[in-house]
């Protein structure tokens, strides 16, 4: 029951951290890797997968930005929707590469959604740049680098 839990509050905490609400998943994932408890494989997938399908949210919300922009709660504000669409219609979908940086990742995620960009695309390549980040990060954590 343990174990289902740890990677429930990770995947919980990917989740919620790739979406509007304020929170950081890593250290989550730095104290279950220095549990020893755990595989590392796991922990890296369970990660990856919940940040990922938090960015797809913000991607759904770009789909309705036109119901939604005006709303307290949207996530990114106009001038950073529009840097961000500038930002996508210079360097495309490979932009969402860089979906996991803390400042300007989640609106390069709703640009992704109001740019149309295929949903199959957005999740390849997101899910690319974001599990890059939890293994640099193992890996720093692990003395490797």
């Amino acid at each position: 029951m343990l174990d289902f839990a740890a990677y429930a509050g990770l995947f919980s905490a990917a989740f919620i951290a790739a979406t509007i609400f304020p929170m950081q998943s890593e250290a989550i994932l730095v104290g279950l890797i220095l549990s020893d408890r755990y595989p590392l494989a796991g922990l890296l997938l369970v990660a990856s997968v919940g940040n990922t399908l938090g960015a797809a949210v913000n991607w759904a919300l770009g789909r309705g930005v036109e119901r939604f922009r005006d709303s307290r709660w949207f996530p990114v504000t106009p001038e950073k929707l529009e840097k961000a669409q500038a930002w996508y219609r210079k360097y495309g979908k490979w932009s969402l590469l860089l979906a996991w940086l803390p400042v300007g990742g989640d609106a390069v995620t709703v640009a992704a959604g109001v740019m149309r960009e295929p949903l199959w695309i957005f999740l390849i390549l997101v899910f690319i740049g974001k599990a890059s980040r939890y293994l640099a990060l193992s890996a720093i954590t692990l003395g490797i680098f």
